[in-house]
């Protein structure tokens, strides 16, 4: 994510999601939880979930640990396999034009 501080972006490694008023961060690990907690909530096993989205079981394994450098292409098969939703939202600031 890039977030603009005093006319300089900065990176940071968590996603950002505001629900309401309160700001919620999701880290690599807890996007791993989520797609646990989700899959299993399914009745799903790592085996099925690797095949119905396409991707292998070592990867399951791998994303539901908290993998930082997991393939982002990889993980969004994955959410949409489950049914996940995933919102994303630019700032302010970098959808005006001036």
């Amino acid at each position: 994510m890039l977030t603009s501080t005093s006319k300089m972006l900065k990176y940071s490694r968590t996603v950002t999601s505001f629900v309401g008023m309160k700001a919620m961060k999701y880290t690599p690990r807890d996007i791993g939880r989520l797609v646990r907690q989700t899959r299993k909530g399914l009745g799903v096993t790592q085996k099925a979930l690797a095949l119905t989205s396409g991707t292998g079981l070592r990867f399951i394994i791998e994303l539901e640990r908290g993998k930082e450098t997991a393939e982002i292409g990889k993980v969004l098969t994955i959410i949409q396999t489950l049914g996940i939703q995933l919102t994303l939202t630019p700032p302010a600031a970098a959808t005006k034009r001036g």
